[in-house]
């Protein structure tokens, strides 16, 4: 599908609306049947725009997918939802009114912008990927707020904007990219974009080294139903050099306080397990401080106490078992305590959970659940067994 003009026809319209909802089964019998009526390229663009919609789904939610357009990376791409509207509500506290989105894909992120009531001039240099966004502000009823523009983002005047998104290309043609100055465009060139605005935020994978983090930014690193989807580095505003993670849904936000890191002690009742932002934005030792604990290892981010606290940044469980990292021993206690369900959690150990399960629980049966962590204590390769507290 290279050209969505189509799509947005009268004709192309009443197409998406006949297979929505297709069955990936039922795809050969329905393009058949419309084929009779309809031009074949027609008929295979708007089965495939379906098959994205319902991808999208988990992204934008079904009210929204169900009638927007999309590119195959536009739904890889994209930001979710959550993510992208808790973003635009931190650029609107800042007192931002108008926004540069920056490699605006197709469309994501300006839509959660404007929805916040912030203007927004959303530019991409993909022909296809501008008029999806340009599809999607009109399908939204947003196009009094969204202008979108076809340019290479390096050739923009953003002077009038109160701020700039830029939400590089991370992705090339073998897959992820890790190194920031390999993205499209670089990172240098986004930091100096952001440099040059009253407020920016710039979009970076998770993954990005602390040390790649310019000493004018803030750090933010944010998951969503404790997935890590991003981290955001925000110019303006903001305190240069900070460091904070965020959990949505809330949202629950951990600022950094330069803690020294918690110190090692041996494994007491509760095992606290941070949240994925928490662990990279380096901020387990606001964690430990909170629930009165240390580390089980000084390589591991394992949170351990004997006192049981509620957190939001970390999930609590109380440990039952501490046992060198047997799988013969561990079949036998499982069989010896009926358990059912067998949760295998792991960090800093190179055995597969899904391979443990098989070999430890092989025909699960009786009515009670064990949460098994593979991890190190004391350097050790261990196991520890409990549930959630």
């Amino acid at each position: 599908m290279n050209d969505l003009a189509p799509l947005l026809t009268p004709e192309g319209r009443a197409l998406l609306d006949d297979v929505r909802g297709t069955a990936p089964a039922d795809e050969l019998a329905v393009a058949t049947r419309l084929r009779r009526e309809h031009p074949a390229e027609l008929v295979s663009a708007a089965l495939g725009q379906a098959r994205l919609r319902q991808r999208a789904v988990a992204k934008f939610g079904a009210e929204d997918a169900e009638r927007m357009f999309f590119t195959p990376n536009g739904v890889e791409q994209s930001t979710r939802a959550s993510v992208a509207a808790y973003r635009a509500g931190r650029l609107k506290s800042m007192g931002v009114t108008s926004v540069a989105d920056l490699c605006c894909g197709i469309g994501g992120d300006a839509i959660a912008l404007a929805r916040a009531g912030i203007r927004v001039l959303a530019v991409d240099r993909d022909p296809l990927t501008a008029a999806a966004a340009r599809a999607n502000a009109d399908a939204l009823g947003l196009t009094g707020l969204i202008d979108v523009r076809e340019a290479d983002v390096t050739e923009v005047d953003t002077a009038s904007y109160d701020a700039v998104f830029v939400d590089p290309a991370r992705r090339g043609g073998r897959g992820r990219i890790f190194d920031p100055e390999a993205y499209s465009p670089p990172l240098s060139w986004a930091v100096q974009a952001a440099l040059r605005a009253p407020h920016a935020a710039l979009k970076v994978a998770p993954g990005i080294p602390h040390e790649a983090v310019p000493a004018q930014a803030e750090a933010e690193w944010i998951s969503d139903g404790g997935d890590v989807k991003e981290a955001v580095l925000w110019f303006g505003g903001t305190a240069p050099g900070g460091v904070r993670a965020t959990l949505l849904p809330g949202p629950r936000t951990l600022p950094g306080r330069g803690l020294p890191d918690p110190e090692v002690r041996s494994v007491g009742r509760y095992l606290y397990e941070p949240d994925g932002a928490v662990i990279r934005a380096h901020l387990v030792a606001e964690v430990a401080q909170e629930v009165e604990g240390g580390l089980v290892d000084a390589t591991i981010a394992y949170v351990t106490s004997d006192a049981l606290h509620t957190s939001p940044y970390a999930t609590a469980y109380e440990i039952t078992d501490r046992l060198p990292f047997n799988v013969k021993k561990l079949k036998a206690l499982l069989r010896e305590r009926e358990v059912g369900i067998l949760t295998v959690k792991k960090r800093g150990s190179a055995v597969e959970p899904e391979e443990l399960r098989r070999k430890a629980l092989p025909k699960p049966q009786g009515p009670n659940a064990v949460t098994v962590f593979l991890t190190r204590v004391a350097g050790a390769p261990t196991m520890l067994l409990g549930h959630p507290a």
